[in-house]
């Protein structure tokens, strides 16, 4: 199987043994975004909303630079420090997503990369 590598300096480079995301046929695989902006790579805020924003603005950019956009997305995995903020992501999604939403599942963990509140990684259908 062909893998090929998603890069873009739009989204928070890696800071790891890892790509932003690998495409293996038509499925993407985006590794977990935290809310760093790409051109400091410093926490965006320690307001929670301001997190999620960021990193839903994150993935969007490296989907766009596998020519692809948020709507290919069929499933997102999302890590809270927090189950509370659960609505405000909710919220996010409605705002940056058109229905049908992509499948989602929601863990609580103890600690996150930088101490964020939040990581996703998401699943895309390439078109």
């Amino acid at each position: 199987m062909n893998k090929k590598v998603i890069i873009t300096d739009k989204a928070p480079e890696a800071i790891g043994a890892y790509s932003q995301a690998v495409k293996a046929g038509n499925l993407i695989f985006i590794s977990g975004q935290i809310p760093l902006d790409p051109s400091t790579m410093e926490v965006i805020s320690p307001v929670f909303s301001d997190q999620v924003e960021q990193v839903i603005k994150n993935l969007d950019e490296i989907v766009k630079e596998s020519g692809n956009s948020l709507n290919d997305i069929v499933k997102i995995t999302v890590y809270l420090k927090n189950l509370e903020n659960f609505q405000a992501v909710n919220q996010a999604m409605e705002k940056f997503f058109t229905k049908p939403y992509p499948a989602r599942a929601a863990v609580e963990i103890s600690k996150l990369p930088k101490d964020v509140e939040i990581e996703m990684d998401a699943i895309v259908l390439a078109q």
